[in-house]
């Protein structure tokens, strides 16, 4: 078991990695108050019964799986299971399952009686690698991704990389998109190990625990996203274009993989692109410019008529570049053209 302390200036808490943590979630956590669980139809119902087993007072809520859930009427049914159920300041949502889940159930926690407490436990490697670190919650609105929210620092995250075992292929490389991006911006070592394994579920663990000592500081050090924690979104200013124009055909992984290659040097696509292949990742995608960019436009991390662009000019470093929004259509076309 690793505990990595994340401090932040809404509060300090401890991620705990580990196989088989889940199991402990009745000593880990504060289970002994009322509890929400949060989960959805798609994740294995052992893993939220494991938890609510060690309350003894809680409720279980199951949401439709998929990223529509993420939505205003979801957050409201939460609300309403947490007045139903008389819950106080002094009780507690827990997240059992992927980004969706987290995110929703975390806005729930930040916004009732502005605020409860809110433990993590994420079972995607997405989620496990991304997510679920950081106090971002939210709900997608008007068809854009996250445009309402709040930050929400969890009171502690268990990480357990045996919740991964029942994730199919697809859903397990589409994660590990996001430990590729933050090893390429900060850790060449861990991308080396990324890229070299031969034993993806061997290794598993120390790449979950090296993105996340990565995620950890960044986030002590830029909690609201101002400065810093903008290099997390390495890939994304194109990969949530591409993410919005498929229309959910694509997962989130899979789009941040497209966008890093948009955004990085030759030098670093070189390297980048035989890694993309080794998972099954995509590096190129089926929309036009004037599609991507008109999804661009309306990114949140728009501001006035700039936005900051991560740049990957080598493996392991980054730079910021502010550019006019506009500007994106020359990564966007060059990129077309590889």
């Amino acid at each position: 078991m690793t505990i990595l302390p994340c401090t932040t200036r809404q509060g300090s808490y401890e991620i705990v990695i580990g196989r088989g943590v889940l199991r402990d979630a009745g000593t880990l956590l504060d289970l002994r108050r009322k509890v929400l669980v949060v989960t959805d139809s798609g994740v294995p119902a052992s893993y939220a019964r494991t938890v609510l087993d060690a309350s003894p007072e809680g409720w279980l809520h199951v949401l439709p799986q998929g990223e529509g859930s993420k939505n205003l009427d979801q957050w409201q049914a939460l609300l309403s299971e947490l007045t139903a159920h008389g819950f106080t300041r002094a009780d507690a949502v827990v997240a059992v399952g992927g980004g969706m889940v987290g995110d929703l159930a975390g806005f729930a926690a930040a916004s009732y009686m502005r605020g409860i407490d809110f433990y993590n436990i994420p079972t995607t490697l997405l989620s496990q690698l991304d997510s679920s670190v950081g106090g971002k919650t939210g709900v997608d609105f008007a068809g854009i991704k996250n445009l309402v929210g709040a930050f929400k620092q969890p009171a502690k995250v268990l990480v357990d990389p045996d919740c991964l075992k029942t994730l199919d292929a697809r859903l397990l490389y589409e994660g590990l998109a996001e430990g590729i991006k933050m090893a390429a911006t900060c850790d060449a070592a861990l991308f080396d190990l990324i890229a070299g394994t031969d034993s993806l579920e061997r290794d598993l663990e120390a790449i979950i625990t090296g993105g996340l000592r990565i995620k950890r500081d960044v986030v002590e050090r830029d909690t609201d996203e101002r400065g810093l924690r903008r290099v997390l979104n390495f890939g994304h200013t194109v990969g949530h274009a591409i993410e919005a124009a498929a229309g959910g055909s694509f997962y989130h992984g899979e789009c941040v993989a497209a966008g890093m290659i948009a955004c990085c040097s030759d030098t670093a696509r070189a390297r980048l692109l035989p890694v993309l292949r080794k998972y099954a990742l995509p590096s190129s995608d089926p929309f036009d410019t004037d599609t991507l960019m008109s999804y661009v436009l309306h990114d949140k991390k728009m501001s006035g008529q700039k936005m900051t662009l991560v740049y990957v000019e080598r493996i392991g470093s980054f730079e910021f570049r502010c550019i006019p929004a506009e500007e994106v259509r020359t990564y966007i076309d060059r990129y077309k053209q590889l």
